[in-house]
């Protein structure tokens, strides 16, 4: 795994490494300059005649470094400095009098000609306001050089921890973070100037990350071998869990069918589905593997007695919002003891219904999508996506559930926790039923014993990656839900072949 902080919690890194571990901050700056110049080499870029554009804090103090380190490499080097002498940083000054005494050419505007390579070295991971007037115009005539854009940490104007563009941003081809990616480089609409996002360690430590839970998190493929429940030679069916799907609405029998088979592909040992009668057919016919329980109106003993039964619950894909369906949820949440999802039309019910949170008993994970967050939060959509991490922490904390909300970037939170945000998958899964499928896939490792959070979670990255499997095999367009299943099944295959040939490596190790 991997934290993404913001450039607050960068800021406080950097003073926890220099003040506490005692590595001096001229010390980080030259393994910073020398990170980037590996960096844009590694990436191919021609550094025959650069620019780098500094400003007067310590990210000017970086870009002055590099174009040391450059010209040392005898490449034709500029450097020019746009901030304002009066703000220089202590480090920026020694860095930019360092530079001028290696002889390397430092102007204050940006002269038109022929670069082959641009250095973005401007303001860094603490801005925080609209870049407007002289600065704008800096950052225009950046973006309108030609040649390979480099951005240093990150990309100027670009919020380090929300991924807006503060009125105008740095077009990077490539971005080379310290220590690690700025949560905004990886955020929407960040992430589109950000170009390709390079981490290099340069000694900056990340305890104070492990402390604090405001720092959010992603996976890495690597960690799905220590993420997914382990399969014991000694088990049974009941072993990985009985999951009861309540699912499926007249002429929704698909939702129902792509989340119980998400089950199942994940490992859950026995799987039943509760859903309208008009379903039978085609549910034992499409997936025979499942117990089928059928109803033409709400029978509330009956639907009790399956409760109780089961060891994890899930409700909503393809429900409908009928008076049955509004029953079924309202029982769910008030006698349930087991783990539940929710999902879909149970989300939108919910939101009619608010005070079911504060009588529920058991733990819950609620995965909507924006404009259903947005019908539980009755809020506009715009509102919660300039405001998500914060609306979301409000609303897990106050009613003690999991919130898995579904975006081009899915945060998982819970109170007390790490934020998760998912940075694999991609918009061939736009399609239906891709939340059915997902909605499965956190079930199945709750049945299986995960807690809520990291059930979530991983849920949410193993779901991920297999829709970039599914892209692979199909392509960006002809990707279906189903694909999606086919995906995570070849995840989770190359995933224990993995773990197995690690096995192997550690027996040969100790022998």
């Amino acid at each position: 795994m991997e934290y993404l902080p913001t450039g607050e919690w960068m800021q406080r890194a950097d003073s926890y490494t220099i003040h506490e571990i005692g590595i001096p901050s001229l010390v980080l700056m030259e393994r910073a300059a020398l990170s980037v110049v590996e960096a844009m080499e590694q990436d191919g870029a021609d550094l025959t005649k650069t620019l780098v554009v500094c400003g007067s804090g310590n990210n000017g103090g970086d870009g002055f470094a590099v174009a040391r380190l450059l010209k040392g490499k005898g490449c034709q080097v500029t450097a020019v400095f746009v901030g304002r002498e009066e703000s220089m940083s202590e480090e920026c000054r020694l860095q930019m009098r360092i530079a001028d005494k290696s002889e390397v050419p430092i102007v204050t505007t940006i002269e038109a000609g022929e670069y082959t390579s641009i250095v973005d070295a401007v303001f860094g991971v603490g801005l925080n306001r609209e870049v407007s007037g002289r600065y704008r115009s800096i950052i225009e005539a950046m973006n309108a050089l030609q040649g390979h854009k480099t951005a240093v940490d990150i990309p100027s104007g670009i919020c380090s921890a929300t991924g807006q563009v503060l009125g105008i941003a740095f077009k990077a081809d490539l971005t080379v973070a310290f220590a690690c990616a700025k949560l905004g480089c990886i955020l929407y609409p960040g992430y589109l100037s950000a170009g390709k996002v390079v981490t290099k360690d340069i000694g900056i430590s990340g305890h104070i990350f492990e402390q604090e839970t405001g720092v959010c998190f992603r996976y890495h493929k690597a960690d799905l071998q220590r993420l997914l429940p382990r399969r014991k030679a000694d088990s049974h069916k009941g072993t990985y869990g009985r999951v009861l799907m309540v699912t499926g609405s007249p002429g929704m029998s698909g939702a129902a069918y792509l989340s119980a088979m998400a089950a199942y592909t994940c490992g859950a040992g026995l799987v039943q589905i509760y859903t309208s009668e008009d379903n039978r057919v085609i549910l034992q016919q499409q997936l025979p593997e499942a117990i089928l329980a059928t109803y033409r109106e709400y029978e509330e003993e009956r639907f009790k007695s399956l409760l109780s039964w089961a060891d994890v619950v899930c409700i909503g894909c393809g429900l409908g919002q009928s008076k049955t369906a509004e029953k079924l949820l309202a029982q769910t949440l008030r006698e349930a003891k087991v783990p539940c999802v929710v999902d879909a039309d149970g989300l939108n019910l919910l939101s009619r219904h608010l005070e079911l949170l504060e009588k529920k008993e058991c733990p819950l994970v609620l995965t909507p999508h924006m404009k259903e967050m947005a019908r539980l939060l009755d809020c506009p959509v715009r509102e919660l996506k300039d405001q998500r991490l914060t609306r979301i922490r409000e609303f897990t904390g106050r009613y003690d559930i999991v919130c898995a909300l579904k975006d081009a970037r899915t945060f998982v939170m819970k109170a007390g926790e790490h934020p998760f945000v998912n940075t694999t998958g991609n918009n061939a899964m736009a399609k239906a039923g891709s939340g059915d499928v997902l909605a499965g896939v956190i079930t199945a490792l709750l049945a299986q014993g995960m807690e809520t959070f990291e059930a979530a979670s991983c849920g949410v990255f193993l779901h991920a990656c297999g829709g970039d499997a599914a892209r692979k095999a199909k392509g960006s367009y002809s990707v279906l839900a189903q694909d999606l299943i086919a995906g995570i099944q070849a995840c989770i295959k190359e995933t224990e072949e993995s773990m197995e040939d690690e096995t192997i490596q550690q027996g040969i190790c100790q022998d």
